[in-house]
Order: C-alpha cells, then sequence, then structure tokens
C-alpha cells in the first residue's frame, strides 16, 4: 500500500487549490450585483413620437435664431439630440428637457441625491447643466444650474451631483441648455440615485450633541469689537475708531486690532480716523475697503446730530495697515456696502456732514482704486436709511432687505429692488411691520443660487416697542416677488431667566450662515439698548422651520454686538453697549451640534487656490461626503452683512476625487476669498480651506 507522503511543497500547493475551489463557490453563490437603476425613460432617445423622442420637449426662452433636430450623429443607436443656435440677442437659452409630466419626468425622495449623466458633444463653452423641480404646492419651477460644459468634439460624458432635493418635491426634469452661439449633441442621459444614508448619531456629549456649546475666552478684547471682518488669512478684524465714546473721540484715541482664534492673541494697528460706525467690504484681492465714520459726535443740547466722513480706506491684511484712497463724493456715517459681480462697489445711505441723510450713491471703480465723482456715478438722489442692507440678487440688481438701523417712517413699503444701471426702484410688498425693522437680521439663505432672502426681528429706536418675532422670507426668483410669513422666532428669556411671551422677540439679532446650510440665530435685545434675550435657534432654509433651544451665549449681546462664522466652523460673538455707556469686552465662541457628531472630514488637497468661474475644480478629501460650498467671509456690524453667501459647489464624484462645479455667475458669487467647506451625511463639516474666486 502506499502512503502519500505530505511535503511542504505539496501542502501549499493543496491549500492553493482548495482557496481556488472556494473562490469559485464564492463567485458561483454570488450573484452580480445589480446596475444602478437609471430613472429616466427613453434616455437614449430612440422611441420617437411626431418624430421627436418620446418623453422629451423642445424648451428655452429669449431671442434666437436656433434649430432643434433629432440627429443621426448618435453615440449608440440611431437618435441623438442636435441644438444649434445661429446667432442670439440678449439672455436666453435652449434645451430639450424631459417632459414635465407625471409619466416622464423623473421621481425623486427629498433629501435624497442624485448622480445625473450625459454624453455630449459641444462646439461652444456656452452650456448648463439645468434642472427644474416639481414642487407639490406651487408646481414646477427652476431650480438650479449644476455644472458649465467644456467645448467637445468627440463624444464626452459628463457626471454631476445634485444637492439634496429640496423638500416638497416629488419630481425633477433637467437638461443641457445652450446660450450662445454654436452646436450641442447630446445622448444617453442617465439619472441614478447615489444618496449616503445617514449613518446613527455617535455623540456622546450629553445636550452638547443637541444644543451646541458656548465658551467664553479666558482674555478680553483689547478694542470695543464693533465692526468685525473675517479675513482670508484666518484672521479677525475688529475695529472700533473711537468705540462710541466722546471722551477717546476727543483724545483722538481710535483702535483697531487683529484678533488671531488660533492663538488668542491680538496685534494693535494705527488706525488713521474714527472709523466708527463706517462701512466696510471685502474686495476681490482680499484687502478690507473702509468707508465713511464718525466726523462728530452730536452737540450736547441735541441741535446737531452725528456728523459722517467723507474719508476711506483700504487695509491690507499682508501689512496690518490701512492706505487712504480718495474721498467719497459726501460724509457717510452709517453707509452700506455691497460688493457686485464686477468686484465694484455701491455704497449707501447713511448721515452726512451735515447730519442729515445722504441721498448719494457712491461707487467704487475696483480697476480704477477709486470712487466715482458724483456725476460719474448714477444717482437716484433716494435715502436709503441708515445700514440699509443691500443684498446682490444673481441679475445685478440690489435687493433691499428692508433691514436698517435708526430710522423711522421712510416712504414705501419698506423693501425694495434697484437697479443701478437702470436707475429704478421697485417697491416690494409683504414686509411686516416694516418701520419695526430697526437692527434686524437679513440673510441670503443657502444656496445663494436659490436666491430666497429671510428677515428676522427687529425694533424701533424712536417709539422703542417691545422688538418683535417676526420672520418673513422672499423668493427673489419670482416673476413679482414679495414677502410671505415665515415661522416667528422662537422665544427666549430675560435677565433672571423671565421667560418671554406672545409677541416679543429681539433686535440686535445676528443670523450667521453655517457650513451645514443652515443659519444660527443668536443674541439680541428687546428694547433699545436694555433687556438682553437669552434666545438662539438654527434655521433649516431646506424646510423653513426653526430648531429652538440651541445653547445660549452667557454673555449680554444687544446693540453694537456682532456674531460670524469662523474658518473651523465655530462662531464667535463680540460686543455689547447698554445704555449706561459701558462696552462689554469678552469674546464668546459657539460650537455647533455638528461638531460633537463624530469625525469631521477633512479637505486633503486643493488642485489650485485661484478658482475661474464655470470651472470645475478639483479636491480629495479623506471620506465621502455630501456636500461642499463656498462660504464668504464675514463683515458685520449692527446685525448687517449683506454680502453674506452660502454658494451650492455641485459635486462630480469619483471616489474621494472630488470635481466642484464653480458657478458660472459672478453675482451669484462676487469675486473674492471664500472659506471652502465640505460635510458628510451627518453634516459634520470639514475645516475650511480658503479660496480665491475670480
Amino acid at each position: 500500500m502506499h502512503i502519500a507522503t505530505w511535503t511542504p511543497e505539496r501542502r501549499r500547493l493543496s491549500q492553493w487549490t482548495l482557496l481556488v475551489l472556494l473562490a469559485s463557490v464564492a463567485l458561483i453563490a454570488t450573484p452580480a450585483q445589480a446596475a444602478p437603476t437609471n430613472l429616466i425613460r427613453n434616455p437614449s432617445m430612440e422611441t420617437l413620437s411626431n418624430g421627436f423622442p418620446t418623453c422629451w420637449e423642445r424648451s428655452g426662452w429669449g431671442d434666437q435664431n436656433y434649430t432643434f433636430d433629432v440627429s443621426n450623429q448618435a453615440r449608440t443607436g440611431s437618435h441623438a439630440m442636435e441644438i444649434t443656435i445661429e446667432s442670439t440677442s440678449g439672455a436666453g437659452d435652449r434645451k430639450a428637457m424631459m417632459l414635465e409630466s407625471p409619466a416622464c419626468a423623473p421621481q425623486v425622495t427629498p433629501g435624497h441625491q442624485y448622480d445625473l449623466s450625459v454624453w455630449y458633444r459641444s462646439t461652444t463653452p456656452s452650456t448648463a447643466v439645468t434642472v427644474f423641480r416639481h414642487d407639490t404646492t406651487a408646481g414646477w419651477q427652476y431650480w438650479t444650474d449644476l455644472a458649465t460644459l467644456p467645448v467637445a468634439g468627440a463624444y464626452t460624458q459628463a457626471t454631476v451631483r445634485t444637492p439634496p432635493v429640496p423638500a416638497d418635491t416629488d419630481q425633477i426634469t433637467w437638461g443641457v441648455s445652450i446660450h450662445g452661439v454654436g452646436t450641442l449633441l447630446t445622448d444617453d442621459y442617465s439619472m441614478v440615485d447615489v444618496t449616503v444614508p445617514t449613518p446613527d448619531p455617535v455623540c456622546t456629549f450629553g445636550e452638547e450633541c443637541v444644543k451646541g456649546k458656548w465658551e467664553v475666552m479666558p482674555f478680553e478684547s483689547p478694542v470695543r469689537g464693533i465692526h468685525s471682518v473675517v479675513l482670508h488669512n484666518g484672521k479677525v478684524l475688529l475695529i472700533a475708531g473711537s468705540g462710541n465714546d466722546p471722551d477717546m473721540f476727543a483724545a483722538g484715541t481710535f483702535k483697531t486690532a487683529v484678533y488671531d482664534p488660533a492663538n488668542g492673541s491680538f496685534t494693535n494697528v494705527e488706525t488713521p480716523e474714527d472709523l466708527f460706525c463706517a462701512g466696510h467690504v471685502q474686495l476681490a484681492d482680499g484687502r478690507v475697503l473702509v468707508m465713511g465714520g464718525n466726523k462728530d459726535y452730536p452737540t450736547a443740547d441735541g441741535t446737531v446730530g452725528y456728523k459722517g466722513l467723507r474719508d476711506s480706506f483700504l487695509f491690507d491684511p499682508a501689512t496690518n495697515s490701512y492706505t487712504r484712497t480718495n474721498d467719497m463724493s459726501g460724509g457717510h456715517w452709517y453707509p452700506s456696502a455691497t460688493i457686485l459681480g464686477n468686484g465694484d462697489v455701491i455704497s449707501l445711505g447713511g448721515l452726512g456732514e451735515d447730519s442729515h441723510g445722504t441721498v448719494a450713491t457712491e461707487y467704487w471703480d475696483a480697476d480704477q482704486e477709486r470712487w466715482l465723482a458724483l456725476w460719474e456715478a448714477n444717482q437716484t438722489w433716494s435715502f436709503w436709511g441708515l445700514y440699509p442692507a443691500m443684498v446682490l440678487m444673481q441679475d445685478g440688481r440690489l435687493f433691499y432687505t428692508g433691514s436698517h438701523t435708526f430710522g423711522n417712517g421712510l416712504p414705501g413699503t419698506g423693501a425694495s429692488i434697484y437697479d443701478y444701471h437702470a436707475g429704478t426702484i421697485v417697491d416690494v410688498p409683504g414686509l411686516r411691520k416694516k418701520d419695526e425693522r430697526d437692527q434686524s437680521a437679513s440673510v441670503l439663505l443657502p444656496p445663494a443660487q436659490d436666491q430666497r432672502v429671510l428677515t428676522l426681528g427687529g425694533g424701533n429706536v424712536d417709539s422703542n416697542p417691545e422688538a418683535n418675532r417676526l420672520v418673513d422670507i422672499i423668493d427673489l426668483k419670482e416673476a413679482d416677488p414679495r414677502y410671505r410669513p415665515g415661522p416667528d422666532i422662537p422665544l427666549g428669556t430675560l435677565t433672571g431667566g423671565v421667560p418671554q411671551t406672545g409677541d416679543q422677540g429681539k433686535m440686535y439679532v445676528s443670523a450667521v450662515i453655517l457650513p451645514d446650510g443652515t443659519v444660527f440665530e443668536t443674541g439680541g435685545a428687546m428694547h433699545n439698548r436694555s433687556d438682553p434675550v437669552y434666545e438662539a435657534s438654527i434655521f433649516d432654509p431646506q424646510t423653513d422651520t426653526f430648531t429652538p433651544g440651541m445653547a445660549t451665549d452667557p454673555v449680554p449681546r444687544g446693540y453694537h454686538s456682532s456674531s460670524f462664522l469662523l474658518p473651523d466652523g465655530r462662531v464667535m460673538s463680540v460686543g455689547d453697549n447698554p445704555g449706561d455707556g459701558s462696552f462689554d469686552m469678552r469674546i464668546s465662541v459657539y460650537s455647533p451640534p455638528y461638531l460633537f457628531q463624530g469625525v469631521r472630514p477633512e479637505i486633503v488637497t486643493v488642485a489650485k487656490t485661484e478658482w475661474s468661474y464655470g470651472a470645475t475644480e478639483q479636491i480629495t478629501v479623506d471620506s465621502e461626503v455630501t456636500r461642499a460650498s463656498l462660504i464668504r467671509p464675514a463683515a458685520v456690524t449692527h446685525s448687517s452683512d449683506p454680502n453674506q453667501r452660502f454658494v451650492e459647489l455641485p459635486m462630480t464624484v469619483d471616489g474621494n476625487t472630488i470635481g466642484l462645479n464653480v458657478t458660472s455667475n459672478p453675482n451669484i458669487a462676487p469675486p473674492g476669498w471664500y472659506m471652502l467647506f465640505v460635510h458628510n451625511a451627518q453634516g459634520v463639516p470639514s475645516v475650511a480651506k480658503w479660496i480665491k474666486l475670480g
């Protein structure tokens, strides 16, 4: 009888054979993974009805010479869609779209995300992936442009991920629009659900997971933080000027400091004039344009009020110094400042050198680096009040939200749309209690592409009623936009824990855009320079609801207070100037609940830090993320920061390599430095990277 000898070589061969057999069994036993379901009907346009692809339609608007054709230059099969624009005048586009019908438009689930894919050839870069959504209440409406497509001589696949589908949306339809002279061919469309399931909560920090947490810094600010600007180096410019202190003004003691949140240090800056209650805005190169300020305090008998400066300065973060520009055409105390899509700045309102309201429109030419003379700028000779909140719209006009500081009984409805180039002002209806919006807050809700503005709270310094809880929301994309009531600000408590009741709200309120696409509402007081309110909440633009009961700042934050987002995702608060003339120098920092929800994603690499409009910019991340955005850093005072905005960056995802599709419209994202954030399915954001756009 022969007995086998198990040599080491034979044993290895036997083990290898067994592994191969087991792997073969596994392959036979495991069914092939099903391909993702394409939600588009007739995606390759092969089925025709009356000579045109079934479930598709010709769409577009504007004045062009154009043709739609079912082409035989297909990528697969026999048919493709061909659109040619031979000439065009003015705005408009043409596109093939899925029919807006229950049978043809893809069904979607609110909160889910979808990868939209199309193969295309194009002779023009004037294209965009355009999406419409069906609101279960309001019907079909434009949603967003997700990406522009570069010129492609051969068929090229473009894929882009939608943001989370808004609430009350049951269907979407989309296509590739062409808005310039050229030819576009498209074929083989695809739409698949790529939603990342939201993980179970991992927080073990108790109520901080729900409410967040405040920390009062163990040091105080050396200056009265009346003006706060987050610089593109991550530091914070705090401007006091004389700080609402006539003795400091008389002594010529004007203060500015730069605060570094990384180490708690302050750098004092030589301040050339009394920039108390100036205007300020960040320019495209990261310098801060500071305009106006305080020329003189009121006389003792009250017959003469504050007087505005016409001086203007550029603050350079690289040198921590001010450089004087040319003067404005008149003085401005409490002026607005809004950057435009071309990098220019419009400043309106405030009090002049004679203590009366200034009616001049001041226009900063970014190329010439100067204020235009009075006769060079378009004038309407309108008084806009003090710190009028002027929000840049996607078509280049300005929306006056109705938020302002001081003032009473200005004519009109309290809100309006201002066209600088046409010189027109059109009243906008719907803002409730327009004369009790003193130091209310207004914010362009995330994302900026949605063009919705929220205005909340306010009071009246003159009549000094109890501040209100009113929240009004407007959709500027509507043909005739109007404010509509939103949910009231949640009730808080007064000093000693006394609860607010009824319609009691707050003025001096702050509204801060967070990197998860929500808005943090904090601070405020119930009367002029008295009765601080301890209440904070988070507003969700997807549902138009507040989550009440956030942790409250232990420091009162009333008149001359500000709150703003830091690059690490926390919120910093400074200032409080009650009626007794004192000033609270403490600094508070809030960590929102998302910072207690698990490990933060990280932006590992950014291919380049100078970005172009309409481009797809590349980053890598260390883990799966669901959303990316650019947030413009704060330049805030008196509850007013009209340039604050959150710009959606639709993603093209390939594992941990992500293409971020930048808007082609500079009115959506004016040129300048932005904080780039990503966040994951739990809403946990990364630390920001700094990006210079345009």
